[in-house]
């Protein structure tokens, strides 16, 4: 006999089954994330954006099978103001990450991260933070402490563990990488973000590639000899190759016994110090016998920086290509979103400097890649105005999470899906740290033809920029008459991008007179 409460449970039970099945079909097409932030990778050094010398095949890689970002910029151009920014979606003075010297990061704000966690995501964090020795919204992390070390690193661990590492950091960070990625649980989606020391300060590479680039010989870039003309800034910093470079310290110029001194070197255990000796002191010993001074000496550390620079960036990147093989063996290539950028740009001996902070383009500009199967074409050059502000919004666009209305940046993303889609007109920028290598705190507004800046602190003084006529910036041209309407124009434009951002002290100073 027919039973039809029997036929009404029996049905709910199906109906609430396939709603289960299709609420886990919808998680597994969930994209998974891989986010690759490098330190101090300058875009002038990857074979994507057009470099003739370095050979960055793996980042390259990212590109051909996706985008190259050609004018993705960063908010603030130093370390951990870059990372927290890229972490929360807002500008620093929201954060409340200004600077590496005086800020502390509140790792209880809202971040991108814990929204994915919330959505089923599992999350991780594995390198180079460089926002204090904890951190929230992932289920799992193994940070660096502060900088980190090249050679036989620390780490911090979730779980409150301390551990020292045999081994080169860009190495052990894609192992640990690949452990996390190995024991995680299969039936979720992930969000893992790569943070690599390299390429930062000494610039030391894996023993391998030591000497990797010695075969070339760089040509100086054109305004390697700037003489700052009517840039008061640009004259007062302190990161000359030149002059502020440091022979032992960058350049591993020294002898065995004072190279002991050196933190890097320290580190080593004694095959690497063998491999560290073998390699640097014949250079060190042919370097004494020439006794160089003036442009010889400069010319020959910018030389050295470049070999030992693009050196330590094959390290890194023959590291990314491990990854991409991991997620290709494993077959989530064509489920997972993989981003590669740099936490800002730098100084490849433009304007005779190493280091970043201005906003300037070799350091404003950021190196950014981006490959997301079915959504970004393969070969895809795109050339709107991008930040690192947008990849919090970005990434919660593909993951089908709701953007808080907080956050400042913007999903890119419909600037792949939709032909009419238009990104920003103009962007915004502020440097806050009033210390190292003497760089004056700053702010302005980059279009796409024009450059406004304003110093204060250390220098008071307006700069601006004709970017199509002097690309290089080269020429401040903020006082020549003929541009009083162009200046009036840029500051009203800058104006609206303060109080938009809501930058209430870049506002003062905007409003206040130079004195």
């Amino acid at each position: 006999m027919y039973n039809s409460k029997i036929f009404i449970r029996s049905s709910k039970i199906l109906i609430l089954s396939i709603l289960f099945s299709a609420q886990l079909t919808f998680a597994r097409k969930k994209p998974n994330i891989v986010i690759i932030i490098s330190d101090d990778h300058s875009f002038q050094t990857i074979g994507a954006y057009k470099s003739k010398l370095a050979k960055t095949p793996n980042i390259d890689r990212i590109a051909k099978a996706g985008a190259v970002f050609n004018k993705a910029y960063v908010t603030n151009s130093i370390c951990g103001p870059s990372r927290a920014v890229l972490l929360t979606g807002k500008y620093s003075h929201l954060n409340g990450f200004k600077d590496n010297e005086t800020s502390v990061f509140d790792h209880s704000q809202d971040f991108f991260v814990k929204h994915l966690q919330a959505a089923g995501y599992q999350t991780a964090w594995i390198g180079k933070q460089h926002l204090g020795d904890r951190t929230e919204g992932f289920d799992q992390y193994s940070i660096l402490p502060e900088q980190g070390e090249y050679y036989n690193p620390d780490f911090i661990n979730k779980d409150g563990s301390k551990e020292r590492v045999e081994g080169y950091v860009t190495n052990i960070i894609t192992d640990k990488s690949e452990k996390w990625l190995q024991d995680r649980d299969k039936e979720k989606p992930f969000c893992l973000v790569i943070g690599h020391k390299a390429t930062h300060r000494v610039w030391m590479p894996d023993t391998p590639d030591f000497g990797k680039y010695d075969h070339i010989n760089f040509p100086l870039p054109k305004s390697f000899y700037d003489t700052y003309t009517g840039r008061k800034a640009a004259m007062q910093q302190e990161m000359s190759i030149a002059k502020d470079m440091i022979m032992s310290y960058d350049l591993k110029m020294s002898s065995p016994e004072d190279a002991m001194k050196e933190r890097v070197v320290k580190r080593m255990n004694a095959e690497q110090r063998a491999a560290f000796n073998a390699y640097y002191q014949p250079i060190y010993e042919d370097l004494k016998a020439r006794n160089l001074k003036g442009k010889e000496l400069a010319e020959w550390k910018y030389q050295r920086y470049m070999k030992d620079y693009l050196a330590t960036a094959a390290s890194l990147d023959r590291n990314i290509g491990r990854t991409l093989d991991y997620l290709d063996q494993h077959g989530l290539s064509e489920n997972t979103i993989v981003i590669y950028l740099s936490d800002q740009g730098f100084y490849m001996g433009e304007h005779g400097w190493f280091d970043k902070r201005f906003m300037y383009e070799e350091s404003f500009r950021t190196p950014m890649v981006i490959r997301y199967p079915g959504v970004i074409k393969p070969g895809t050059i795109n050339n709107d105005f991008v930040m690192n502000l947008d990849i919090a919004p970005s990434m919660l666009d593909a993951a089908g999470v709701q953007i808080p209305k907080e956050y400042q940046g913007e999903s890119f993303l419909p600037l792949f899906k939709n032909p009419r889609a238009k990104g920003r007109n103009a962007m915004f920028y502020h440097y806050y740290e009033n210390g190292e290598h003497a760089v004056s705190p700053h702010f302005g507004i980059r279009t796409r033809r024009y450059k406004l800046i304003r110093f204060y602190t250390r220098v008071e003084e307006w700069e601006l920029y004709d970017l199509q006529k002097d690309p290089g910036e080269m020429k401040n041209i903020y006082d020549a008459n003929r541009n009083s309407k162009i200046v009036r124009a840029l500051k009203a434009q800058l104006k609206g991008l303060i109080d938009k951002y809501k930058d209430e002290d870049a506002a003062r100073i905007f409003a206040s007179k130079l004195p």
